[in-house]
């Protein structure tokens, strides 16, 4: 028998939570969007001195768990007295990992940047070479090709893989709750200890990353119907056979 009550107390919880969880998605996949652009051209670079920086931040973000990651951000950089002078001097920048909420977003942001930067360089590098002879014989400068096809171009071609990277990435904002944040998984927790009925209190949770699945799923289909439609198969008319 559900105890509905678990679920209609704790309900402010569960909004609160549901808020910080999609704060939290939405901030992290655009600031490692952004990042992931520049490090994605500099990782398919011929030079090693540009592309090894690269290779080395993603491996190490991409080869470990982010709840190791999230620990070592959180409880690591306190260990070093020079940045415990800068948040005594108040160091806007540094304070920021002081914070359980700024060491959690810049640990997400982090973490969806190096997946994001193997994307987009693998796109880049799939980039029709006939369409990089045609931006050559037009005379465009390295830069303005990258600004105006290479770029793009990818961006287009790497939604279905990126549209993964942004669902793993909701999920993964579930260890927010080791460092003392209140998300949806912090709010079930809080509602098991509370009534003691952990069914309902992360059902109900769990039906609200399902819901936030599908709304995730649902912007990125729309965004690949619009963008990739010239990849689409033709429909055949009707009457005629292909």
């Amino acid at each position: 028998m559900i105890e509905w009550s678990v679920i209609t107390e704790s309900l402010p919880q569960y909004t609160s939570g549901l808020w910080l969880t999609a704060q939290l998605t939405v901030l992290s996949l655009a600031a490692g969007l952004m990042i992931a652009i520049p490090l994605s051209v500099m990782r398919i670079s011929r030079k090693r001195l540009v592309a090894g920086p690269v290779w080395a931040f993603t491996y190490f973000f991409r080869g470990t768990p982010m709840l190791v990651q999230l620990l070592l951000i959180y409880y690591g950089l306190g260990q070093f007295e020079w940045i415990q002078a800068q948040w005594q001097a108040g160091n806007t920048f540094w304070l920021t990992f002081r914070e359980p909420y700024g060491c959690a977003l810049v640990t997400f942001t982090l973490n969806t940047c190096a997946y994001t930067t193997e994307i987009l360089a693998g796109a880049l590098r799939t980039t029709p070479h006939g369409e990089i002879e045609a931006a050559q014989a037009c005379g465009m400068s390295r830069v303005t090709m990258l600004r105006r096809i290479l770029i793009p171009g990818a961006l287009r071609r790497a939604l279905p893989a990126y549209s993964n990277e942004a669902i793993f990435m909701l999920h993964g904002t579930a260890i927010a709750s080791t460092v003392t944040l209140m998300d949806l998984t912090g709010a079930a927790r809080n509602a098991y200890s509370q009534h003691f009925a952990p069914f309902e209190a992360f059902i109900f949770a769990g039906l609200l990353y399902l819901t936030l699945t599908f709304a995730l799923v649902g912007l990125f289909r729309l965004a690949e119907r619009r963008y990739l439609a010239h990849l689409q198969p033709r429909k055949a008319i009707k009457g005629h056979t292909a």
